[in-house]
């Protein structure tokens, strides 16, 4: 017997997935389950292509997140070229990397998850949205759209666009900095600042406000996967490979990315295609992790930077120095804005990103790389092998997305047996359950976001196939 309940799609996040909710006959919660419903086929369709073309290729997998394959791919380029990229070549691709992180979570804070802050979780579903954060708070939509686009302009004047820049190639780089572009950002960090600032204070409010929501949107103990600088620092292209446990502990840790199948372990289940990565010595049972800003933060020792080394003590005098609250995604990704927009601050004061010497040159050396950085929803792999004129045999990508897909399908469960009380599920529940997936911010199609009111259809069926209730969306 029991009831199946189905929400598809899901809204507000980037790519097509349904959540599938399995009641008993006392309308308690028995499962939850988060499907990813499209397939791209990325690593297959690679294959034959000359190594040098990746970057342009993988670009395409993510049209809100192009640099952080460009970069994870170049860098398994460097590897197979066997080469160390020029110093100027290295400043430039952490700037650049550090423009996406800015634009991808000021994108995902203001325009996905702030109408559900703002505005309420149970509020009407009409106006929970952009639009409707426009009309109820103009000041804090206008400067999350300013922010995205500081970090995109970042982006465009290194790499002549926003989207797709052919720009980031094995060796290095194509193009330096030029001075009128640098003055031109510089002007722009004053507001850049500001804005994360704001935000940090608006967020700090958002965990008193919501305190169902903050217990239970995935606040579970998992391990924690990312790079780390050699002194400890937050890391965002290079450093360390470290893998630590809900209490801090350290259980694995490397400088060579291609170690990463010593610690990472890859499975598939049949209702989705999504991969579920996990620890590999603890096996998938014991071996659930999470990646991106929550466990970036929960890694470092430091941010590196003053403002952001403040907030990140704020940030665990309220939360601990290992958070394991999903919810706190939010307040993660504003802490790493800050951080990001005060590195960008200091790089652009070096005079060696005006360097000429961009770009190392070579052949095939090593007949497989792989390419490792962090993707603002956490840790990439690009993984290459090459025959010996450089044409690609195999591909293996491990999106930040699916190393989340263990802690966002267990996440969903939490939310359900937490809110839901009976056969008949208030709108509010339902996008609570679409929230709690949210805060992780998934990329599923790697193409571009879904803004505002999006239709869907839920439908609450018992066991016999006949159906007992439908929520609709249009």
């Amino acid at each position: 017997m029991g009831q199946r309940i189905v929400i598809d799609p899901v809204t507000r996040i980037e790519g097509h997935a349904k959540i599938t909710i399995q009641l008993n006959d006392d309308h308690s919660v028995a499962d939850a389950r988060f499907h990813v419903t499209e397939f791209r086929g990325f690593e297959r369709f690679c294959e034959g292509r000359p190594f040098w073309e990746m970057p342009g290729l993988t670009a395409r997998i993510c049209g809100i997140c192009p640099v952080s394959h460009l970069l994870a791919s170049a860098k398994a380029g460097d590897a197979i070229l066997s080469v160390r990229i020029p110093p100027a070549a290295e400043k430039l691709r952490r700037l650049m990397n550090l423009g996406q992180i800015v634009q991808s979570h000021a994108l995902s804070f203001f325009h996905l998850s702030a109408p559900d802050l703002l505005l309420g979780f149970d509020s009407d579903p009409a106006s929970r949205n952009l639009f409707g954060l426009i009309r109820a708070d103009p000041e804090t939509a206008r400067r999350g759209i300013r922010l995205r686009q500081f970090g995109q302009e970042v982006i465009e004047l290194l790499g002549g666009k926003k989207i797709h820049p052919d720009w980031c190639v094995p060796g290095g780089v194509r193009a330096s900095l030029a001075d009128q572009a640098r003055d031109r950002l510089r002007q722009r960090l004053p507001e850049a600042i500001e804005t994360a600032r704001s935000a940090l204070d608006l967020m700090k409010g958002f965990l008193d406000r919501y305190p169902d929501e903050v217990s239970s949107f995935g606040n579970f103990p998992t391990l924690y996967l990312g790079l780390i600088g050699a002194d400890g620092s937050w890391e965002h292209t290079d450093g360390r490979l470290r893998v630590i446990d809900a209490a801090g502990t350290v259980l694995a840790e490397t400088a060579n990315p291609g170690a990463y199948r010593d610690i990472l372990a890859e499975s598939v289940q049949p209702d989705s295609y999504l991969k579920s990565p996990y620890f590999r010595p603890l096996g998938r049972t014991g071996g659930m992790y999470r990646v991106g800003p929550l466990a970036r933060l929960n890694l470092c020792k430091r941010m590196g930077t003053p403002l952001a080394d403040a907030e990140l003590a704020e940030y665990r005098q309220r939360g601990g120095r290992i958070v394991s609250a999903s919810f706190w995604y939010h307040y993660a990704r504003l802490v790493e804005i800050l951080g990001c927009v005060e590195q960008i601050d200091a790089i652009l004061e070096d005079p060696e990103l005006g360097s000429d010497h961009l770009r190392a040159r070579a052949d095939v050396n090593a007949r497989e790389g792989v390419g490792v950085s962090e993707a603002p929803r956490g840790t990439l792999f690009h993984h290459y092998t090459v025959d010996e004129t450089g044409l690609i045999r195999s591909v293996n990508l491990i999106i930040a997305t699916g190393q989340n897909n263990l802690a966002m399908n267990a996440t969903v469960l939490q939310i359900a047996r937490h809110w839901i009380r009976g056969p008949h599920i208030p709108e509010g529940v339902l996008n609570r359950l679409e929230a709690g997936i949210r805060a992780f911010d998934p990329c599923l199609s790697c193409s571009t976001h879904a803004l505002g009111h999006m239709p869907m259809r839920v439908q609450l069926i018992a066991s016999d196939g006949s159906m007992l209730d439908e929520v609709r969306r249009t």
